[in-house]
Parts: C-alpha cells; sequence; structure tokens
C-alpha cells in the first residue's frame, strides 16, 4: 500500500514538473553536452563520436524514473559538425514515456590560432505519451478509485515539434556554453472538461563551463560546471572536479546543490573506447525513499581515416 502510494506521488509530481522541469538530469554532463547544446563541437576530423548513457535514478522508489540516451556527432569539415541524440524518459514503469529525438548542426568560427566559437541549431520532435490504466491510489474502491476515471487524469499521446539553439567557445583547455535545447513553448495536454493544461514544454537554460589543468604530463585537473534554469522550478547547479590519469584512468566527485554528492569514475579501455560509472547520493527528503542513482556511459569514436592510433593521439579532454 505504502509502494502505491509513493508511485502516485513521485508520477503525480513528475506531471506538475512537466510544467517547468521536462529535460533529464545527467551526473556525468561533460561526456554528452551535445545532447543539450548543439553547437557542442569536438573538430577532430575524421572521428565520429558515439556514445550511449543509462540512468536509472532513485534505486528502489516505485516508479522511479529511466533515462536511456544515445548520440552521436561528427565534423563534417573544419567549419561544419552534424549529430543526433535520442532521449528515452521513462517514469512510474510505463506510465509516462516521453521520447525526444533531435538533429545537429554547428558552424565553426576560428577566432584565432587557439580559440574558436561554434553556432549551433537542434531541430527534431518530442513525443510524450501517458498510460493510467489500472493506475490507482491504495485504499481506494476497486471501481472509483482508479485514475482513469478521474477527467485529470486522461490517456495522452501526443507529438509536438522542438527547435534550440546554442554557442560554445573553446580551446584546447576550456570551454564555455550557453543552450536552449526547445525554443517551442508547446502544450501536451490543452484545456479539457473544464481543467487547464497540466503538460507543456517550457524553455530549458543551460550553461556551463570546463577546464584542463595541466599539473603534470600524467596528472590532469578536470573542474567543470553545468546551471540550468527553467521557468517555474529553482536552479539546478552541478559542480564537478575531475582527476585525469595518463589520458586514461578519470575518477571525481560532483555535487548538486540541494539535492545529491555524486562520485564518478571512467576508463579508456582502448584508443577508441571508454567506458564510465557514476553514482549520485540523494540529500533531499526523497534520501527517505531511495538508495540512490546510478548512471554508466559507453563512448565509441570511430575514426574513419585510420588515423589515430595509440592513447597518446589526441585524448577526448571534454
Amino acid at each position: 500500500m505504502k509502494k502505491l502510494l509513493l508511485l502516485a506521488t513521485i508520477f503525480i509530481n513528475s506531471i506538475c514538473v512537466l510544467v517547468a522541469q521536462q529535460d533529464p538530469q545527467y551526473t556525468q554532463y561533460t561526456i554528452n553536452q551535445s545532447v543539450f547544446n548543439p553547437a557542442y563541437a569536438t573538430n577532430d576530423l575524421g572521428v565520429i563520436n558515439l556514445g550511449f548513457m543509462h540512468r536509472t535514478q532513485w534505486t528502489n522508489a516505485v516508479g522511479a524514473p529511466k533515462t536511456y540516451t544515445l548520440f552521436a556527432h561528427t565534423p563534417l569539415s573544419e567549419k561544419f559538425e552534424v549529430g543526433f541524440s535520442l532521449i528515452s524518459d521513462n517514469i512510474g514503469d510505463g506510465t509516462l514515456k516521453e521520447t525526444n529525438f533531435y538533429a545537429d548542426f554547428a558552424y565553426i568560427l576560428q577566432l584565432d590560432d587557439y580559440h574558436k566559437l561554434s553556432l549551433g541549431l537542434k531541430a527534431g520532435f518530442t513525443s510524450l505519451a501517458t498510460n493510467f490504466d489500472n493506475f490507482r491510489f491504495p485504499d481506494d474502491d476497486i471501481t472509483t478509485g482508479f485514475l482513469s476515471n478521474d477527467i485529470a487524469f486522461v490517456n495522452q499521446n501526443s507529438t509536438l515539434p522542438s527547435f534550440g539553439i546554442g554557442a560554445f567557445y573553446f580551446t584546447d583547455d576550456y570551454y564555455v556554453g550557453i543552450a536552449a535545447p526547445n525554443l517551442i513553448n508547446a502544450k501536451h495536454i490543452e484545456e479539457r472538461n473544464g481543467l487547464r493544461n497540466i503538460g507543456g514544454e517550457e524553455i530549458h537554460l543551460f550553461v556551463n563551463a570546463g577546464y584542463v589543468y595541466k599539473l603534470s604530463d600524467v596528472v590532469k585537473l578536470k573542474p567543470s560546471f553545468l546551471l540550468k534554469a527553467v521557468k517555474g522550478s529553482p536552479m539546478v547547479l552541478d559542480t564537478s572536479l575531475n582527476v585525469l590519469f595518463n589520458n586514461r584512468f578519470e575518477g571525481g566527485v560532483s555535487y548538486r546543490i540541494n539535492d545529491s554528492y555524486s562520485a564518478m569514475l571512467n576508463f579508456r579501455a582502448t584508443s577508441s573506447l571508454s567506458v564510465g560509472y557514476a553514482f549520485d547520493f540523494t540529500t533531499s527528503n526523497l534520501s527517505n525513499f531511495n538508495s540512490g542513482s546510478h548512471e554508466v556511459f559507453i563512448l565509441f569514436d570511430f575514426d574513419t581515416f585510420g588515423l589515430k592510433k595509440g592513447f597518446d593521439k589526441s585524448p577526448r579532454f571534454f
């Protein structure tokens, strides 16, 4: 009974959050920046960067969110870079499913020998589906307790367009980015039966930066932050500090203000393949109902020209 009540609470909170905070949360945000910023560029000619990430949030909480992310990008020339991202969010064990598909296009300006500015466009669609069948509060009557009988909980299936912009200023050692992945303020559920819409797409603003500080040829420090702001919700700030050893082993810690502490570890298994893991320890009131969040990723750099061999060839710092 308590688990059912918790599931209902989580889902209703998620519905309310749809008005303000739709985009998934990432702890290892430095490795998939193209997902939220279409201007992100590696400028690594001949290399296709592929990535997959899976996040299980609030483990052991009934109906907790699960996010699957697939992304790829590659330079077409020194001035143009393209990519795509596919994001699947599942909340409430199928009660709410959101799928986002984006195509990215970036134009890179060479400001001088060391500094570059990339301007990006993102376009795609968002699909939202809800399923309240057999979803009910505990201790309610078997026939009247189902939420599908409530006019506020109607099964929904809609697909909406999305369009975003971004900018990414970078050198070999640091970067600063700003982006709004979706500028279309749309409504998934219009006014119905006297109730106002409860599922809108709000504009998210992302600001992030990072720096690679070389302590030696072997050890590098990588501080970074990500700030996310959206109307109707408190700002979310992630601050992270990673240590890269021998361009192969990387570990670090992160703090999301008023939400969680995190530990991260990733390993460059080959010159093309990297794998990583992060664990979030929840510090908010939700810590009473879950045992933390898990996040894993796989990165693969496909060298189409066979130019990169060995671990000392242009390692991917960000």
